[in-house]
């Protein structure tokens, strides 16, 4: 795998001055997606779409990556024939301080005592 993004496959991203708070929360409501980002917030490095193993077709799978890009909660980048996704956090950290870890934290909590995956 190349370490450089894939010429002319460029995703469209809001900038951050473009983030929304609703957006990020309509975003992080959905417990697929919430379960995208908790991954994406557990590791340092980017991780490929198919590195996530989630009970939904290809399809709503694709559609979920794409509301966390659009919202702004993640950065996708193809290297080579993989799409990379990084969750932007340093962007989300400055426009909402402990928001995401906040929600992080609650989402755990909740999985805990529901004894569900998140």
């Amino acid at each position: 795998m190349t370490d450089t993004v894939t010429p002319g496959r460029e995703l469209p991203h809001p900038e951050r001055e473009e983030i929304r708070l609703e957006g990020l929360l309509h975003a992080l409501a959905d417990p697929m997606r919430l379960r995208i980002v908790s991954e994406l917030a557990a590791e340092s490095a980017e991780l490929s779409c198919s590195r996530f193993d989630l009970p939904v077709t290809k399809s709503t799978t694709t559609h979920h990556f794409r509301v966390l890009r659009e919202s702004g909660v993640i950065r996708q980048v193809y290297r080579g024939t993989a799409k990379m996704n990084a969750l932007r956090r340093d962007d989300l950290d400055g426009l909402f301080p402990g928001l995401l870890d906040s929600i992080l934290a609650a989402a755990d909590r909740q999985a805990r005592r529901l004894g569900e995956r998140v």
